[in-house]
Parts: C-alpha cells; structure tokens; sequence
C-alpha cells in the first residue's frame, strides 16, 4: 500500500504491489485520481448542498472534509473552528482525522499539517482511505469482502457477457465492455449489448458513463480517453467508480440474497423430513431382525454326532461374518443419522425430533444388548459340547497321525541299514556315508519319544474304552517290534563302515605320498625332455660353453633321479599289496594324481635317449661357434685401424680448411694431396667389406673385438670422400672470390682470423648471435636497438638467403668483400665508362666488341641490351646503363 495509505485491522485493507508505490506519482494516474476523488466526494456533498472544485485546496481549512464524512457516515461531527487562521485549519482537519482512526483506520503518515498545506499526495491518500473505509469496506460476496468481494461481484455479474474478462481493477475495464455488462446485467433495457464493439473502447466508455449519470445517478468520475490513452488505469480510480455500481445495484442484490436464502431454509427442511422418514424405517426394520435372530440363539438342544454340532458352530460363524455386520453397520447409521437429525433441527430453531413409540435409540440399544447376550451364551453352548465330543476322537486321531508319520518315517530304513554301498565307496564316500550314518543314529534317538508317545496313547485309549482298541493295540505292537529290529541293524552296519574307513585311510596315505613324489618327479622328466628337445641359439663361444656345462652338470643328476624313481613306483606296489591281502574292492584309481607308474616308466627312458643325442648338438655347435669368433676377431683387427683412420683424415681436413698458413693456392695443393691419398686408401675398405660379407653369411650379430660396424666405416668413409670434395671447393671458391673482388691475402687472413675466433665449435660455419659479434667486432655499428635489429635482419637475409640460421665462411667473404668493395663501385664505373666512351657519353656495341675479348664481349652485350633508355642512340648504353648492367641496381 502506498505510504499514505491507512493500515486497518479489517481484511479489506490489503497490501498493494510496489508498482503501485513507484508509480504513485505518474501524472496519468494523478489525473484520473483527482476527477474520481473529487466526482465521488461532490456525489455526497451535494446531498448536503455544496460542492468541491479543487480537491488539495477545498479541503484544506477541513470544513469540507468535516462535512463530507457526516454525510457518508450518518453521524455527527464535533463543532468546527470557523476561524480562518492556520491553527483552526489544523483543528477542524484534525476532528476528521480523528473521525476516520475512530472507524477503526490507523492512518500512517497523514497528517493534517500536510493537509493544510495542500499537500496532494497526502489528500489523494486521505480520500482513498475514507472510499476504502465507508464505500468498499461493507462490500461481502461469498465469504469475501472490501476489493476481493467487489472484484468477486464484478465476475459474477459479467460472467455470462463475450469479451469480458475481469481479473483486476486496471486494464480488464479498458475496453468499456465491463461497465456496459454491468449496467446491462441489472438494466437490460438502458444499453443495447449486442451492438458493442471491443476494438471501440471510446464509445463503450462514453456510453457506460453517459448512461450511468442520466439514469443510474452515478457521476462521471473518469474520462474515457484518459483510461484508453493510459497503459495501466489507476486501480483506486477504477474501484471508487465500480463500487458507485455495486451501491446502486445493491438493492437487486439483496433481493437475490434473500431469495437464495428462502431455497436454503425450505431444501434444510426437505433435507429434515427426508431423515425422519429414514430412520423410521430402519429402526423398524432392525427391530425385526432382532426379534427374529434372538429365539435362533436361545435354541440349546444338543447334536448326537460331532459332524452336526460343527455344522452348528459353522451356521453361528456365517451369522457372526456376514449377516451380523451390515445389522452392525445400520446400527451405527441410525444413531449417526438421529444425531445429525437433532443437530440440524436443533441450528434451525426447530423442535427436537421425537420418534414413534419403541423405536427410540435407546429401545433400539436395549434389544441390541439383548440380542448380545443370547449370543455369547449360545457360543459358550457350542464351545462345550464340541469340546466334549472332540476328546475321543481327537485322541484316536493322534494315535493314527503319529503311527502314520513313524511308519513314513521307518519305510525303507530296514534296506538301507542292510545294504553294502561300503564296499565299493571311496574314503571321501565312506566318510560321507559314516557322518549320514550318525545322522540317522541321531534321528533314530530324537523318534524314541514318538513310539513312547504312541504307546501312551494306546493305554489311555485302552483304559477309555474305546470303541476301536484292537486294532489300535495291533498296530502299536508292530511298531514296537520294528523299533527294536532298527536298533540291531544300526550298530551292525556302524561296525562294518568303521572298519572299511580304516583300510581306505591307509591307501589314501599311500595314495597321497605317491601323488606328492609323482608329481615333482613328472615335472623335472617333462621339463629335462623340454630341455634335451629344445633348439638353442647362440653366437659366442662363451654361451656354447655355459650350455655344455649345464648339460654336463644335468646329467650328473640322473643317479639320484633313478632312485627317487624307483620309491615312487614302490609306493604304488604296497598299495596293490594291500587291496589284494584284504581284498578291499577299489572303486577308481589315485585320487591325487593322474600320473601311472607307466606313464613314470616311459618318459624316464626317453629322457635316456635323449642324452646323448644333446650331447652331439653340443659338440658341433662349439665347432662352429670357434669359427665365427675367428671371424669377428679378423674383421675388429681391420676396423679399428680404418675406423681411427677416417677420423683422423676429417681432423686434419678440418685444421686444414681453417689454417692460415700459406697462400689459398697452398692450402688447394695441400687438400688434393690429401684427396690423393685418401682414394689410394680403398682397397682396405673393399677388403674390411669382403670380411663383412663372411660375418654376414655366418649369421654373425654382434662383436666384442671392436665398437666399429659396417655401416660406420661405410658412414665414415662417403663422409670423408664428401668433405674433402666439399672443402676443396670452398677453397677453390676462395680464389674465385679474391680474384673477383679484388681481396687481398692480408685481407683473407683477416676474415679468416676473425671467423674462426667465434666459431666456437669449430663447426666451420656461425650462428646468428656469434655471426653479430663477429660483425661488431669488425666495426659495424649493430645495436640492440629496432634500427640495429633491422640492419642485422637485412645483413642475415644476404647471407642466409635459406634461412638455416648459419653463415660459412664462404657467405662470411662474399659478404665481406662486397662491402668493401663498395665503397670504390661508383669511381670505378666512372672510370671505367671513361676510358671506353672516350669523349662521348655513351658506348657502342661495336666498341666493346673493339675492347674486350670475345666471349667477355658478347656477355657484357647481352647484359646491357635490357637497360638500354628510350633516348639512347642504337646500339648504345649511356653511363648509367652501363652500370647498372655491370655491377647491379644495389651496388649503385
């Protein structure tokens, strides 16, 4: 609620949303507020002659307001200040305020200082709680009251009008439609329903609130283009001008009520009468049965047979499970129904019903009670007498359910006790047949006290006198007779199973010491045979040996072996020994162990055979196991003075291609004498191959007389033959260089000199980081900063146009002396173009033809032809032609 809402005790007041509060202020709605809040006051005042024009300034001295709720209320007010100074404004604001919180509103917030001061917010507050209070308060519908009943009464009265749906006070009344179903509900004939629109909200609006002044008496409280041209009506507007509709339509509403009232008080009679007449007849009906049900239970006379009095108790059981609970169940109905009965006449002011003469409650009970007590001593009755019957016969029962149960038990005890199943069994199965044996002495014990029991039965039946006691003393005789012959037969066949266990227990000793012999006996012939059999593969002497000492140190056993044989098979002959002395009738074979004598007897003597057939693959083997390491020693004497060798070469040429003595020609002379002796070396290398081959044919791996292979020395020596070719091309290269360049042998130290200091490794060429220091150590200016990174960039591109991210030494001296070289490049052509030209500024093909030789000549000719300038005389190349051809665009 907003703030300067009244907080009330009554449900009507509820809280509103926070919508409601942030947009309190919106103009839309203060506007609508203002022409409700102050139609609606007018409506009243004018009953008492006066009127308002401005609200938050007509009610600002508080005689107004004072007079406003008289008029609303019925009551009179305290005498007014007619004063015209503040503090009598204050007092006369102040009775009012004090006439609304006596109403039973807690106004929060409001105050009549702010009233005075024609605060709008706070009068808009003021007059929506007196609406509250005096015109939606009363409003009850349906156990609802104040909003929620006027929102309740607005649905049901539009409920049956298309296109109106009321769901709020806001935007459910902004078609129109609402007001014109209202007002069409109570006074059909003011407005046409049928010829509305809903896409027409204008005319619906106009058309409820003209029809509503003219005929209903309702003021015009709201503008209908300010609800269409509003998002959200304001909610207070829309409920002050609704609930001027339920206060004109109440009279028809209080009609209806009474009405519906009236049906209430006539269908609570019907519902009376309809009660009475139930109850009346079924106390009657219950009374009935009771009388006819009460001679049946009184009935005592006794049945001769067994079979007839358990035909009475069932006919009493019948009557207690199906015909006694639906009597229960009305029972209990009829005394709900009186009690409701009373409870309803008694809410309606009616006189208490009072039924006919012995159907009362309490006649009912005082049959139910008797009806209750036949019954228990009929029961009784039958107990008894079934009791009394039930003695005899349940005695001669028990005799023939005990006899049956021991004779079921007995039958075919005496085949089994005499059978011989012993003689064929295991020791497993004898022990097995033994423990079922002293189950059945224990279940032989335990039906003791059952032929005792039968026994017993028989004498109290004798001394009864009953009718069939021969036959019962017939039967209890043979069962005796059988129990005794049961007993012998037991302790005969305990004697005969304890016996055979004693044999099998020996045999099954023997049985297991044979087993546990037998089987590590089997597995060391199975695995010699394994052994003898199995292909060896070896490749040093060393191995062969180890292999000969193994079999040497094996056959060594085969003694003992022999001997261990022979007590396994030993084992088996005592066991034979046996079953034959006491004939014991064996059922299977070792129990432990599949392994035979025979199958002992078998492998032992192929593992005799195989002795010596190992020993001649041994032999051979050792053979040719000497030969192979004749070879291996033959070809490491060879690889190890070729392997050093090669080694030593690619040393020497190394030293050689970064040594400064002597002249470029020097170190090229030197380096072909080198090549000369290294081609004269090959024929050892064919030779090393040829042993190789040997090696390979003989399946032999690997060498202990040398770290060298095959493929090293191949690797090797195609390395060396590379880098002696390699090298002598560098140098050779070298010379090309200098004699192009011009460069000096002072010169190609230098460079040498200076590449070899930062070739750390002595790989022969220089990474980026060692090629930059060798620079700036040479004078160049390449710094750390972009312009020196840039400059290194571009000196790396010339160098290292691949990109491998080293420089040789050959890339090292191009560089080098194009660098010097250009620093003389533009005198040089200069000069050069002069002395060809002459005095001309140009030069003739026929003049270099003139000058230069022939091949030289005609190469310079077929460099300068694309430079030649549109200007030029044919045939011809200005200076800058000519050196552009000569020496490139970026020497210049």
């Amino acid at each position: 609620m907003d703030h300067y809402d009244s907080q009330q005790t009554n449900d009507y007041m509820q809280p509103e949303e926070d919508w409601d509060r942030d947009l309190l202020l919106d103009p839309a709605w203060e506007k609508q507020q203002r022409k409700t809040f102050t139609a609606w006051c007018n409506s009243h005042l004018r009953k008492a002659g006066t009127q308002i024009e401005n609200i938050e300034e007509d009610f600002r001295d508080g005689l107004k307001l004072m007079l406003l709720l008289e008029v609303i209320s019925g009551e009179r007010l305290a005498k007014p200040e007619r004063g015209k100074m503040r503090v009598h404004k204050i007092s006369n604001v102040n009775k009012a305020l004090d006439f609304i919180a006596s109403k039973g509103v807690k106004l929060v917030s409001i105050g009549a200082e702010e009233i005075v001061d024609g605060n709008v917010k706070m009068t808009l507050g003021m007059i929506w709680t007196i609406i509250l209070r005096f015109a939606i308060q009363d409003i009850s519908v349906e156990e609802t009251s104040a909003k929620e009943g006027l929102l309740l009464w607005c649905q049901r009265k539009t409920a049956p009008y298309k296109n109106v749906n009321i769901q709020n006070f806001h935007i459910s009344w902004k078609d129109g439609l609402g007001f014109c179903a209202l007002i069409h509900r109570h006074r059909p004939e003011l407005i046409d329903y049928g010829k509305l629109r809903k896409d027409d909200p204008l005319t619906n609006l106009n058309t409820a609130f003209d029809v509503a002044e003219k005929y209903l008496d309702i003021p015009k409280m709201l503008d209908a283009e300010d609800i269409v041209g509003t998002a959200r009506p304001d909610e207070k507007a829309i409920m002050t001008y609704v609930s001027s509709f339920y206060h004109a339509f109440s009279g028809a509403q209080k009609a209806e009520t009474a009405a519906n009232r009236i049906c209430k008080v006539l269908a609570v009679n019907q519902e009376n009468e309809q009660l009475m007449e139930d109850y009346e007849k079924l106390a009657s009906d219950l009374l009935e049965w009771i009388r006819r049900t009460i001679p049946w239970l009184e009935n005592r006379v006794p049945e001769n047979t067994m079979h007839a009095m358990q035909q009475k108790l069932e006919d009493f059981r019948d009557y207690r499970r199906l015909h006694k609970p639906p009597k229960v169940q009305e029972k209990c109905q009829l005394e709900i129904n009186f009690n409701t009965l009373q409870t309803k006449l008694r809410l309606s002011n009616r006189p208490a019903f009072m039924p006919s003469e012995g159907r009362m409650v309490s006649d009912i009970n005082n049959a139910w009670g008797c009806l209750e007590q036949a019954e228990k001593g009929y029961e009784e009755w039958l107990l008894n007498e079934i009791r009394r019957l039930e003695r005899l016969d349940h005695l001669a029962e028990k005799f023939r359910q005990k006899a049956s149960i021991h004779e079921a038990w007995t039958d075919g005890k005496e085949a089994m006790l005499r059978q011989k199943d012993y003689e064929t069994a295991t020791l497993s199965e004898i022990k097995a047949l033994l423990k079922k044996h002293e189950a059945f002495e224990s279940d032989l014990a335990a039906h003791q006290d059952r032929v005792e029991q039968i026994a017993a039965i028989a004498q109290e039946l004798n001394e009864l006198d009953y009718y069939d006691s021969p036959s019962v003393n017939a039967r209890c005789q043979k069962i005796c007779d059988q129990w005794d012959n049961l007993g012998a037969l037991t302790q005969k066949r305990r004697e005969a199973l304890e016996r055979t266990e004693k044999l099998l227990e020996t045999i099954d000793q023997l049985y297991l010491e044979y087993a546990k012999r037998a089987a590590p006996f089997n597995n060391w012939m199975e695995g010699a045979m394994e052994d003898l059999q199995d292909t060896f593969i070896v490749h040093t002497i060393e191995e062969i040996q180890g292999l000969t000492t193994a079999h040497e140190q094996f056959k060594a056993t085969l003694p003992d072996a022999d001997k261990e044989r022979l007590a396994i098979l030993g084992i088996h002959n005592e066991v034979s020994k046996i079953v034959q002395t006491y004939h014991v009738n064996m059922a299977g074979t070792n129990p432990y162990t599949t392994i035979t004598p025979q199958e002992i007897n078998g492998k032992w003597d192929h593992v005799r055979q195989l002795v010596p057939r190992r020993d001649q693959a041994l032999t051979e083997e050792h053979a040719r196991q000497q030969h192979n390491e004749r070879l291996r020693k033959q070809f490491g004497a060879q690889a190890n003075v070729i392997g050093p060798w090669i080694q030593t070469k690619m040393e020497e040429i190394g030293r050689i291609s970064i040594e400064m003595h002597g002249t470029l020609e020097d170190q090229l002379n030197h380096l072909r004498q080198y090549e000369k002796s290294i081609v004269n070396y090959k024929p050892k290398i064919d030779q090393l191959e040829g042993d190789h081959q040997l090696i390979q044919e003989a399946l032999i791996f690997d060498n202990k007389h040398t770290n060298y292979t095959m493929e090293h020395i191949r690797v090797g020596w195609e390395q060396l033959l590379t880098t002696i070719a390699r090298t002598i091309n560098e140098v050779e290269n070298q010379i090309l260089t200098r004699d192009a360049k011009g460069i000096s042998q002072e010169q190609m130290n230098e460079f040498r000199a200076s590449f070899n200091h930062f070739d750390r490794d002595h790989s022969g060429t220089l990474g980026p980081e060692e090629f930059k220091a060798c620079l700036i150590s040479l004078g160049y200016d390449i710094g750390n900063d972009p312009q020196g990174e840039a400059e290194f960039a571009r000196i790396m591109s010339i160098v290292d146009p691949n990109r491998l991210g080293v420089v040789t030494f050959q890339a090292f001296i191009d560089f080098m002396s194009r660098e010097t070289a250009d620093t003389d490049t533009a005198d040089q052509v200069m000069a050069s173009f002069k002395i060809l030209a002459g005095d001309k500024n140009y030069i003739t093909v026929d003049e270099l033809r003139r000058e230069l030789p022939p091949d030289q000549a005609e190469y310079c000719i077929a460099r300068m032809a694309p430079y030649a300038g549109p200007d030029a005389v044919p045939g011809a190349l200005d200076y800058m032609s000519f050196s552009t051809a000569l020496y490139g665009e970026s020497d210049l």
